[in-house]
């Protein structure tokens, strides 16, 4: 049972060339290919527009409304 040897590799090779045909291997290759670039260059637009956006500090408060109020009123409905 231990490793495959180049051989036992070169005979799957030629099976999987027999039943898929190189056509449909390179074209599948090319799918791939596109795929991944595609990939990478959504990467490079998220990481382009994550740079833009203004950076958000912890605990930094915005400047509107608090959507359950503020303290204040908080303690007057206890």
């Amino acid at each position: 049972m231990g490793s495959f040897s180049i051989w036992h590799w070169l005979i799957v090779l030629v099976i999987v060339l027999v039943v898929f045909g190189t056509k449909k291997l390179r074209g599948a290759g090319g799918d791939l290919g596109g795929a991944i670039r595609n990939f990478k260059q959504a990467m490079q637009e998220g990481e382009k527009a994550a740079a833009d956006e203004p950076p958000v500090l912890v605990g930094e408060r915005s400047a509107g409304p608090c959507p359950r109020g503020s303290e204040r009123e908080q303690q007057q409905r206890k």
